[in-house]
């Protein structure tokens, strides 16, 4: 039974996909959505050319770059946060609501703050952290929250100290949330970093967006959309792959 399920799920994904694929060419061939919406044929030519997929191939591993810097900055920064709320609780409301207030203000108003103190190069590294943080924070403090009553009375009985409990009890059951933030975090890391290249970066498919938009180049636009949108769905299904293993294991 469960392969026949497989099966469907798989038949399902693969006509969705087509029926897309399909509508986005013909939107574009009879001009829908105005001729800023080009073919996907057309597209697809213009990174099956040499200057064409040199151009988005080297500003992709850019962002792909500032991405992953920035995955890793948010998630370590995230982690030792919600660890620090969880030993020491007299943190935990200021932790909360420098979170929440840090993820209220626009990435337009933090921009200039960032230029003028991390660099231009530099900004999209610490946009991508900043949206990975707050996703992973809010997940890891519900992760380590999620021991049983009875788990934690026979750590007090035992006389553990906070910070046993911590490694050896709130750790393991908080694995399936920590992966389950890494799932949302990573597609949040590419969104990040390819805005944060919005202003004013020298390279990533942020700038090649923004440039290609003024110069009406509309292949080369979607050519950097369907690359970022790409390495998100990437970033997705990898993460997604590594939370089933986890939660297999530690659930």
């Amino acid at each position: 039974m469960k392969p026949t399920r497989r099966s469907t799920k798989v038949i399902y994904g693969v006509v969705g996909s087509a029926l897309l694929i399909l509508g986005a060419e013909l939107i574009g061939q009879f001009q829908l959505a105005g001729r800023a919406w080009p073919p996907l044929t057309d597209v697809v030519a213009y990174v099956s050319t040499q200057a064409g997929a040199s151009l988005v191939w080297r500003n992709a591993l850019v962002t792909l770059s500032a991405a992953a810097q920035g995955f890793v900055l948010g998630v370590a920064v995230a982690v030792i946060g919600a660890a620090l709320a969880l030993v020491v609780p007299l943190l935990r409301p200021g932790f909360d609501r420098f979170a929440a207030i840090l993820h209220a203000v626009p990435t337009i108003a933090l921009a200039p703050l960032l230029i003028t103190t991390v660099g231009r190069a530099d900004t999209p590294m610490v946009i991508a952290a900043l949206s990975v943080g707050f996703v992973m924070f809010v997940t890891m403090t519900s992760g380590f929250a999620h021991t049983s009553a009875a788990h934690e009375d026979v750590f007090t009985v035992l006389g553990s100290q906070r910070i046993q409990r911590l490694a050896r009890l709130e750790v393991p059951q908080a694995i399936p949330a920590f992966f389950d933030g890494l799932t949302l975090a990573a597609p949040a890391a590419v969104l990040g970093a390819t805005i944060g290249e919005w202003f004013g970066a020298p390279m990533g498919l942020g700038l090649v967006l923004v440039s290609a938009m003024q110069n009406y180049q509309m292949a080369l636009l979607w050519s950097a959309a369907l690359a970022a949108t790409i390495m998100s769905l990437a970033a997705y299904l990898i993460f997604v792959q590594l939370q089933r293993v986890a939660v297999r294991r530690f659930a």
